[in-house]
């Protein structure tokens, strides 16, 4: 199945639907404390990626304090320096909880009012900022369906959880049209996308599901117990794919296709900065086509 060419529909949901799995990138917005050169350097570096990345007709996810770290808000910069040759139903931001109510409701107004589509609503990570204005992410996916019913909400499952448990999350008060899952890769988590889905499927429940896989850049064991300390890392299997002579791309590739084996019905790629973005991007493609053409 091709999965090299962008959607040429625009809404995230519908992109789903269609026979084409689409490939979405995640990005970053810089980090709150970079002084006034850095984070201009930053958001141009941001300018720059999404105007490769949307203006293929990608989707982009854009998120809101990643790992803890407290970013540029990034609904406001996006707005005010999206290329013009983007258009705004590509942009999917992600937004937490971590916010109060009153911004979160008004974050969904700004955005619908602004052109996007679909927003990613997620709770945010416990133990570090800001509390939560609502203890649980779909409370606040309740709220802002209610609020602004037009805009398309995503949701979070973790396919490294139990697979009825998660299940269960995804059909009782989800209030969502579709839902990301946390990392995966061909080593771990693939099988538990499979379970979901059937899981899904065995209870009726049509939900699509986008899958992150991440770019591993190199086989540095720091950095990857680093990254361990955020989502599950095959530390030893990443190590033995650059052993063996493989890319970080032909890596990311193969999680890809994993991925969409197991009933991902999107998958979302993380980890390529903003600088070359694109043509990291590019380079996993060819190297899930050149994948798939072996098989």
């Amino acid at each position: 199945m091709d999965v090299s060419t962008p959607t040429t529909t625009t809404s995230l949901r519908r992109s789903l639907e269609a026979e084409t799995p689409p490939i979405l990138v995640e990005l970053r917005p810089p980090r709150a404390d970079l002084d006034a050169a850095d984070s201009m350097d930053a958001w141009i570096d941001l300018h720059h990626a999404l105007g490769r990345l949307a203006g293929t007709e990608r989707h982009v996810l854009v998120t809101d304090s990643a790992v803890g770290q407290r970013e540029e808000e990034n609904l406001t910069h996006l707005l005010a320096n999206l290329p013009s040759e983007v258009t705004r139903d590509r942009v999917v931001p992600i937004l937490t909880c971590k916010h109060t109510l009153d911004y979160c409701t008004l974050y969904a107004e700004r955005a619908l009012a602004a052109g996007l589509q679909s927003l990613t609503v997620v709770g945010g990570d416990h133990g570090v900022g800001a509390p939560r204005c609502v203890p649980h992410a779909w409370e606040l996916r309740r709220i802002l369906q209610d609020h602004v019913p037009a805009l398309e909400l995503g949701g979070w499952a973790n396919p490294h959880r139990d697979a009825q448990e998660q299940a269960t999350f995804l059909t009782e008060d989800f209030h969502a049209d579709f839902f990301l899952t946390q990392i995966v890769s061909h080593h771990r988590g693939a099988t538990g996308i499979e379970r979901l889905v059937g899981t899904l499927d065995r209870r009726g429940f049509e939900l699509p599901g986008i899958a992150g896989v991440f770019l591993y850049r190199s086989p540095n064991r720091t950095t990857l117990d680093r990254l361990a300390t955020y989502f599950p890392v095959p530390v030893d299997e990443v190590v033995a794919d650059f052993e063996s002579g493989l890319s970080a791309e032909e890596i990311c590739a193969r999680s890809i296709r994993a991925a969409l084996d197991a009933g991902a019905r999107g998958v979302y790629v993380s980890n390529l900065g903003l600088r070359g973005a694109g043509r990291r991007l590019t380079r996993i493609l060819d190297a899930l086509d050149a994948l798939d053409a072996r098989t």
